[in-house]
């Protein structure tokens, strides 16, 4: 039966290395035939993790590849899964240290690497600092530091609980479980062993029935042998469906306990064989090492000395094979009790003092451990310190960065707006200038305009003094009218279509219109024209804008009076103004206004109102004053004739 059984656990294995093996072929093939050093990375990290239930050193080899070339290219989420399989080929092969060291840099990747990429790459990296943080746990575990291994575990635990990785949880919720069961807190081991459970049972997961088991054993340590092997149970039908000979074998140990627990020893030694073979097919050394003993001291507790002796110096040979100082003492212990119940003080004497010196070295070897695991865990935390140190300060340079990059936005910003604001005012005062200038051109357009409305007021009123003339005088007479009319005419037309003309050009017009008036009314007015030497030859003014004021004062002014009348025209400048004032010795505007009051006086108040209007709009273009004051000359109470004041503003033509 024992052999029929280790064939079978023998086969099994075989079939898994076998499958092992092809998965390793097939890597090893994409390795050779691919390009890309990010495939190569991964590919290797690939292989590692498939050695490491089978060769530490080929796992290390291969991880240690995959370090430098991850480095090389700068692959963060790689090189933090080198430095994960490097600790845990260093587990396997005993160097916790050197275990610790890189499970510590595959923290320090990931943590680095937290802030960058998209949702689904954050949680690949999360998930990796689960696995540092639940490594490091582990390494603390089993140097016995509890307090730091459970501090770690929950680190993992957080974080898997973040990112739902539930298949990663539940190895979390299992070490927490664990490490309170190493504690004998067996009430806290159960709570993780039943949550890793529920998980299991959601998932489907072919590892619950070492989970099962652990429950099972927990219940034993809290004496519940009913509920202990209705859980031993459960795990026996999970390692039907799902196969593990490993935690087919650790079940049957426990199982064994139970049975020793009851005093059915028969049980208990059919069990323990059962852990014996599953243990040995699978070469776990330390697990035949348990077994031995187990079956040693069920054997002794019969009195079957000769099977007792058997098994527990198997165990003892394996011990000191596997260098066990702690399995070496126990079984030293035992066979002096052994050969203590035969009678054999010799032997029994001899085993003792080597039980003793073993346990004197064990003592040893735990205080060199102590010491070991002292340094170790000072080392650690002292790298801890200084990786908190190195997190702070990038933190505040992030911080900073933060800062700075806001204040630069805020900076952009204003930057912006300024510039938008400038651009603004550019565009508004264009604008502005634009409309300015169209305002301008609008107001010239409109002199222009009003200056139009002029011209055939004017020529109405020289047609009808032609006329007059004509009926009244000889025809020589009318032609040498006629040809000042002519000139004046030539004058009107030559500067009717601009806004400003020279002040001589104007000063003439008003001569050839005077002079004809004088040949009208038969000489019956004299008129003086001044000019200071102050005004400039291109100080300008609108066309035809005295006009109508010299035309009132002769019609007004000195047609009506029977002596010979006199006008005045003076141009000066004063503070920076053109002015310019007609004057007669007439009877003056108001007595004027009483004697026409029909058509006379509709005449003149359509060319002083066009006039005003021209007035107006010189001083909306120009934002000069401009205006017109018409005034009585008065002597001792006596009217001595109308004086107007013309106020222009000061303007030139323009040079090209």
């Amino acid at each position: 039966m024992k052999s029929k059984l280790l064939l079978v656990f023998l086969f099994s294995f075989t079939l898994l290395v076998t499958a092992q093996n092809k998965v390793i072929d097939s890597l090893t093939i994409q390795l050779k035939n691919t390009k890309s050093d990010i495939v190569k990375a991964k590919t290797l990290n690939a292989i590692a993790d498939e050695y490491k239930t089978s060769n530490a050193k080929l796992m290390l080899e291969y991880a240690k590849k995959a370090l430098l070339l991850s480095k090389k290219i700068g692959f963060k989420i790689e090189e933090g899964n080198a430095y994960h399989h490097i600790g845990n080929a260093n587990i396997i092969l005993g160097n916790y240290a050197i275990a610790l060291d890189n499970f510590s840099k595959e923290q320090a990747v990931f943590e680095n690497e937290m802030p960058i990429g998209s949702d689904q790459k954050i949680n690949e990296i999360k998930d990796g600092l689960a696995r540092a943080y639940g490594s490091i746990g582990f390494v603390f575990m089993e140097q016995s530091n509890y307090a730091k291994a459970l501090e770690y575990f929950f680190k993992a635990q957080k974080i898997y609980e973040q990112t739902k990785n539930n298949k990663k949880l539940l190895i979390a919720y299992n070490n927490i479980g664990v490490t309170y069961k190493s504690q004998g807190e067996y009430f806290k081991a159960l709570v993780y062993y039943e949550k890793c459970l529920s998980i299991q049972e959601k998932l489907n997961d072919k590892n619950i029935g070492i989970t099962t088991s652990n429950i099972g054993l927990v219940y034993y340590n809290l004496k519940n042998l009913v509920k202990a092997m209705e859980y031993f149970d459960k795990s026996n039908v999970f390692f039907k469906k799902y196969p593990d000979t490993r935690g087919l074998a650790e079940l049957n140990y426990n199982i064994g306990l139970y049975y020793k627990e009851k005093k059915i020893i028969d049980k208990a030694i059919e069990f323990n064989n059962k852990a014996l073979i599953g243990f040995t097919s699978i070469g776990n050394k330390f697990g035949v090492a348990n077994a031995y003993a187990s079956l040693g001291a069920l054997f002794l507790e019969q009195k079957k000395y000769d099977k007792a002796l058997e098994f527990t110096n198997k165990g003892l040979d394996l011990a000191k094979e596997i260098k066990s100082m702690g399995k070496i003492y126990a079984f030293e212990k035992t066979l002096s009790e052994i050969y203590e119940k035969q009678g054999n003080t010799y032997e029994a004497l001899k085993h003792y003092k080597l039980y003793s010196v073993a346990k004197d070295s064990v003592a040893n070897a735990e205080t060199v451990k102590n010491t070991i695991r002292a340094e170790m865990n000072f080392e650690f935390d002292r790298k801890e310190m200084l990786q908190k140190e190195q997190e702070a300060k990038r933190e505040i340079v992030f911080r900073e960065q933060a800062k700075s990059n806001k204040i630069k936005i805020i900076f952009s910003v204003l930057l912006a707006l300024f510039a938008s604001g400038i651009a603004f005012l550019v565009y508004n005062r264009t604008q502005l200038k634009k409309t300015l200038t169209l305002e301008k051109e609008l107001a010239i357009y409109e002199q222009k305009a009003l200056h139009l409305q002029m011209n055939p007021h004017f020529i109405f009123n020289c047609l009808g003094s032609i006329s007059s003339f004509i009926v009244k005088n000889s025809t020589d007479a009318a032609i040498k009218y006629l040809a000042k009319f002519s000139k004046l005419m030539r004058l009107t037309l030559e500067y009717s279509k601009e806004s400003l003309i020279p002040i001589d050009k104007e000063i003439e017009g008003l001569q050839n219109y005077l002079e004809l008036e004088q040949l009208r009314f038969n000489n019956s007015f004299q008129f003086k024209i001044n000019k200071c030497k102050e005004i400039e030859d291109d100080v300008a003014l609108p066309p035809l804008l005295l006009q109508p004021f010299v035309e009132n004062a002769i019609i007004h002014g000195i047609n009506p009076k029977v002596n010979t009348g006199l006008i005045t025209l003076d141009f000066y400048i004063q503070n920076n103004s053109l002015i310019c004032i007609i004057t007669d010795n007439g009877m003056g505007i108001n007595q004027s206004k009483a004697m026409k009051e029909n058509l006379v006086s509709m005449h003149k108040s359509m060319a002083l109102d066009i006039t005003k209007k021209r007035l107006q709009m010189v001083e909306d273009s120009t934002d000069q004053e401009a205006r017109v004051t018409i005034e009585e000359i008065e002597e001792k109470g006596e009217i001595k004739g109308t004086k107007v004041t013309v106020v222009l503003p000061l303007q030139y033509l323009s040079v090209i």
